[in-house]
């Protein structure tokens, strides 16, 4: 795309505002949300709470990256479109961008209206139980004071720093100097690979677990649908009452001999069990 914020004016907005408040930006909802996540985070005593803490700072930086990578390309610098295409640039209608508008008002101000009931207050009361010894957001609590202050401790901590190195990155790298994107991605061409290649996660879903679905699947559709179930059970059945049929046809041939036997022999198995018995 590229070049679009002059043609969409309240979705470059809307967006915006959307993307401020997913890095954390000071004073929007995500702000509030996710800054009080890292510090209990980093609170927690449990085993593995450094790791996962290095992973939310971490994660802090490449949200901010790919975010604004995205905003970058998307509405600013040159255009990447046909001239077809731009000439049929235009806002979307109202039931596009209202919804825009009506989801990116809290997510500017709901941090501030919410934060302190929800996270520190007795909003969840009788909903959610957290155990003392797993409490970690009851001292982030004791020191929030207000939503000011809360803001004005997070500007002391990385989190707030690294989103900020984040949108800086994705602004040097894909809006101003874009050739050291491309210059990084052949310099790290192993690491691009990994990351287009999504850490492998794709192929092991595709050839691990879909195709081992895939593969479970045709069984027990062949062995369990088609022998099992059509092939001994409805099959199966069907076939066993043919074939009992076909012999019990035997007996009703027609001919009053065939029946007189049968009584002959019906009589004389009757006498030779009376005989046995007595």
């Amino acid at each position: 795309m590229g070049g679009l914020r002059k043609y969409l004016p309240i979705t470059y907005w809307t967006c915006l505002i959307g993307a401020l408040a997913l890095i954390g930006f000071p004073g929007s909802s995500g702000f509030f949300s996710k800054d009080a996540l890292i510090d209990a985070v980093h609170g927690s005593h449990r085993f593995g709470a450094e790791y996962a803490y290095f992973c939310v700072v971490a994660g802090v930086f490449v949200t901010a990256l790919y975010t604004f990578r995205m905003f970058f390309m998307t509405f600013h610098g040159e255009g990447r479109m046909d001239q077809h295409t731009r000439e049929h640039l235009h806002e979307s209608p109202w039931t596009i961008w209202l919804p825009l508008v009506l989801l990116a008002i809290p997510s500017a101000i709901a941090g501030w209206l919410t934060v302190k009931p929800m996270l520190f207050g007795d909003f969840f009361t009788g909903s959610i139980h957290v155990l003392p010894a797993n409490d970690v957001l009851g001292p982030v609590g004791e020191e929030f004071g207000d939503q000011m202050s809360f803001i004005g401790h997070a500007l002391l901590a990385w989190p707030v720093w690294l989103a900020a190195a984040g949108v800086l990155t994705a602004y040097v790298f894909f809006l101003k100097k874009p050739e050291l994107a491309d210059a990084a991605e052949r310099r790290f061409g192993w690491l691009h690979r990994i990351l287009v290649n999504k850490y492998g996660f794709d192929w092991f879903n595709e050839h691990v677990l879909a195709a081992g679905a895939r593969l479970l699947g045709r069984g027990l559709w062949h062995y369990g649908d088609e022998v099992v179930i059509d092939g001994a059970a409805v099959n199966g059945s069907a076939r066993l009452v043919a074939w009992f049929s076909s012999v019990m046809r035997f007996a009703q041939s027609g001919y009053l001999y065939h029946y007189a036997f049968a009584m002959i022999l019906g009589l004389a198995s009757l006498l030779l069990w009376l005989l046995w018995r007595t």
